[in-house]
């Protein structure tokens, strides 16, 4: 009986290693390298940028991109490309920090209702349930309301609106798992609590939350910037997306290119965590059809 347990266990392992033998697809892989090179021109911004995004001079305001203004100045004579690479810094890491709230709360939660069950397990859920039954955005807009401005309790409004869903994942997994025969066979081998929930129920919980977040995140960061643009994020003059089209909306006829440099930044970037969050998807779903 140990045996055939060692077996089926052994075959489960080596089929979540089939995993490792795949690779992204070459569309998830542009999208990733995109990712990455404006991430690093993000971190390194001081060093390889010789603006400052916030200096403001009259006397170079609505230039046309030149050598010296790679995308020309805004209203204010600020370097467009200067602001766009330090409103990357803004939004990626914004986005990133709600993200890493959202999993923690998701994935706590989550994970304590599926693994207790009973009472507790029913007040988390409808707890979930209260959050969910709402728009995202006009949640957040009723948290940050009641928060107050600023990135940091937008970043926390946020994360509230979206750990909900994580939770009920995780659950939902952890249910399923615990009534799959290999999870029971792995009690009679000998692991415990700790190493059967290692095993066999973090891999799929770290394969559905890494998809959902790659999908998520062009929706977090379009709610950041989103938020920054009614004035309840960033506050002017910092360089983020959503406040650079917010104080260039007076320019849309006369240079629409204040709007559209900001716009298509935050367009391409999101577009470009979709492409990945798809390509994350189908790199787990083909991992274990094989």
């Amino acid at each position: 009986m140990l045996e055939s347990c060692k077996c089926y266990l052994i075959l489960k392992t080596k089929k979540g290693h089939q995993l490792s033998s795949k690779s992204l697809k070459l569309s998830a892989k542009i999208a990733l390298v995109f990712i990455v090179i404006l991430a690093i021109c993000a971190i390194f911004a001081p060093f390889i940028l010789s603006y400052n995004p916030n200096e403001i001079n009259l006397d170079s305001k609505l230039l046309p991109p030149s050598m010296t203004h790679i995308l020309g100045t805004d209203y204010l004579g600020r370097d467009i490309f200067t602001r766009l690479i330090y409103g990357a810094r803004i939004s990626l890491s914004a986005s990133f920090a709600t993200l890493a709230l959202i999993l923690f709360f998701g994935i706590a939660l989550g994970g304590v209702s599926g693994f207790v069950g009973g009472a507790l397990d029913r007040i988390l859920m409808r707890l979930c349930d209260v959050f969910l039954s709402f728009p995202t955005i006009i949640l957040s807009l009723f948290l940050v309301a009641i928060l107050g401005g600023g990135l940091a309790n937008v970043i926390v409004a946020i994360a509230a609106t979206h750990f909900a869903w994580y939770a009920r994942i995780v659950r939902a997994i952890i249910f399923s798992a615990k009534n799959k025969e290999y999870v029971a066979l792995s009690a009679v081998y000998g692991l415990n609590a700790a190493q059967s929930f290692k095993r066999n129920m973090l891999p799929p919980i770290l394969r559905q939350c890494a998809t959902l977040a790659m999908l998520d995140i062009g929706h977090i960061m379009l709610h950041i910037s989103g938020l920054s643009f009614v004035g309840l994020g960033v506050a002017a003059p910092t360089a983020e997306w959503g406040i650079m089209i917010a104080d260039s909306k007076d320019y849309i006829w006369s240079n629409p290119s204040l709007i559209l440099y900001p716009g298509a930044a935050l367009f391409i970037c999101v577009v470009a965590f979709n492409v990945l969050g798809d390509g994350v998807r189908e790199y787990f779903s083909v991992g274990l059809k094989n």
